[in-house]
């Protein structure tokens, strides 16, 4: 098995609390409204924290039918969250499991930088080709930029 990683950040003019909050903590309800092709994320072991699996499902026709990430670390004070992708479609042959390890870090302007360290654990020797990381950072972009402007939208959500 190897491990691949890739670092990526992003900005944004939303507070670090407020991104953490809807990405990390209420992710299970907010995802599900402002992306049409999830259908609900399930708790399916432990409490929601730490240790937890959570189950998202996507509606039917698409290409992925659900993905398992387990939880490992949700930390609301220093705004951190790891956790990995452990089963799913986009998974195949070729990878184990995806480790996704992700700041919220306050910017001067008010907003913060994202920053995201992302470990794909390939099966054999394997290895994964940049263009297939990018694919995953694109679905990674659209979910941030939906919750992002859902945000501004809405200035007084998850203050």
């Amino acid at each position: 098995m190897g491990v691949n990683t890739y670092s990526d950040d992003v900005s944004t003019t939303v507070a670090p609390t407020r991104l953490f909050k809807a990405l990390v903590v209420d992710a299970d309800n907010i995802i599900p409204k402002l992306m049409p092709h999830v259908k609900n994320i399930e708790i399916v072991e432990g409490d929601g924290g730490a240790g937890s699996i959570k189950k998202m499902n996507f509606v039917e026709g698409g290409p992925i039918k659900y993905l398992k990430h387990k939880l490992h670390v949700i930390d609301d004070k220093n705004l951190v969250t790891k956790y990995s992708l452990i089963e799913g479609d986009v998974l195949g042959d070729k990878l184990e499991s995806v480790t996704y390890a992700i700041k919220f870090e306050a910017s001067g302007n008010g907003g913060c930088v994202c920053k995201t360290l992302t470990e794909y654990h390939t099966k054999g020797d394997y290895v994964l080709k940049e263009e297939e990381h990018n694919e995953g950072k694109k679905q990674a972009m659209d979910l941030f930029k939906a919750v992002e402007a859902y945000l501004l939208a809405n200035p007084s959500v998850y203050t």
